[in-house]
């Protein structure tokens, strides 16, 4: 298997197209073309990943963070970046992060807080906007279900729990080509009307490349009539933090113990207690000041997050009580979640958990 298979496994789970803007993930350093031996799962990739990486005989580490945020103007070694790379290259070991598509999926970052801490009737916190499009085609009214079935192959018409989603219209539509054209249907110089089904179907963002391939490969027209349209609905199943309830209430104090022990934090820092008790809970792993509104606007007890500044805490309004539990203590279950996927889907090689503690952050 090469690093590109292990890859395409990765985007499956979590497309990278899923990760925002400012991210820089997928492979950082390495050769597509490379043959894995064993893969060392890690939350981070720093120096001494990559030395267990050597030691382990992994030549492919898959983290959670990217080792490299900005672009590199030197190789030098003069700072933890650039040594890390240096040491990785040097050894033949390639490093792939998926960082924020993980934060975004349903079974991502956020459900495996949500997981840990018992939480029911989880849904994605703050879908994700602008990543629907919908395509309209025309076609003989002959080929119109051969078509539709074509697209829903490559995952298209799939909206929340349902597949194969499709809207149709029949009518009439007239072409006439040109000298240099070679119609499948009428005559060259000859204005045609064919009976024509309109089909509209939506698809993620992502798929734009597999979807008009199959669309142009599957047609029967020698040119293809179609419209893409970027649709305001958001992606349910897809986004930033998650939102549940506990099966019980619970007392703000012993909320806050039970949070400190699930996530084995050295401490946390609050908002100011409420008096009332919790039972709906948003979580947001890593840097999460930006749900504070989202998380009181679905009415959420609590937010489970890390980052948070000084005055993050004033967006509490004693509406709901803000958890800092520590940014890698937030994202503690994540490189188990990327473990147990790869080793769900690999059986030819090693899928080896890092023992190696790469929270830069101690308690006193």
């Amino acid at each position: 298997m090469t690093v590109q298979e292990v890859s395409n496994l990765l985007n499956e789970w979590a497309p990278l197209a899923y990760a925002e803007d400012f991210d820089n993930v997928g492979l950082l350093v390495g050769d597509y073309n490379e043959q894995v031996t064993n893969i060392l799962v890690s939350h981070d990739a720093l120096e001494n990943v990559v030395d267990e990486a050597i030691t382990k005989e992994c030549n492919l580490i898959v983290c959670f963070h990217p080792i490299i945020f900005s672009g590199l103007k030197q190789l030098t070694g003069k700072n933890y970046v650039q040594r890390v790379v240096q040491k990785a290259i040097k050894n033949d070991i390639a490093i792939f992060a998926i960082h924020t598509a993980l934060d975004n999926v349903a079974h991502g970052v956020n459900y495996g807080m949500c997981k840990a801490l018992g939480l029911q009737n989880v849904k994605i916190l703050s879908p994700k906007k602008n990543h629907i499009l919908k395509l309209t085609t025309y076609v003989p009214h002959k080929n119109a279900q051969a078509l539709a079935e074509t697209l829903f192959s490559t995952g298209a018409g799939s909206i929340g729990h349902y597949e194969e989603c499709n809207f149709q219209l029949e009518g009439k539509g007239t072409f006439k080509g040109n000298d240099k054209s070679n119609p499948v249907i009428g005559t060259a110089g000859m204005r045609h009307t064919e009976a024509e089904t309109q089909i509209n179907i939506t698809f993620e963002k992502h798929l734009q490349s597999k979807v008009l391939k199959t669309l142009f490969t599957n047609h029967p027209y020698e040119e293809v009539a179609y419209e893409i349209t970027q649709l305001e609905n958001k992606l349910q199943n897809v986004g930033m933090g998650m939102i549940g309830e506990l099966e019980t209430p619970m007392p703000e104090g012993d909320f806050l113990s039970y949070t400190k022990t699930i996530f084995k934090t050295g401490g946390i820092r609050h908002s100011a207690l409420k008096g009332s008790s919790i039972k709906k809970i948003a979580v947001l792993g890593g840097s999460g000041a930006f749900a504070i509104g989202a998380a009181k606007a679905q009415g959420a007890d609590a937010l489970i997050t890390a980052d948070l500044k000084y005055h993050d805490y004033y967006q509490a309004e004693n509406k709901i009580l803000l958890c800092d539990v520590g940014h890698y203590e937030s994202e503690r279950f994540t490189k188990n979640l990327i473990a147990d996927y790869l080793t769900e889907k690999i059986s030819t090689f090693a899928i080896i958990l890092s023992e190696e503690n790469t929270n830069p952050i101690n308690y006193f």
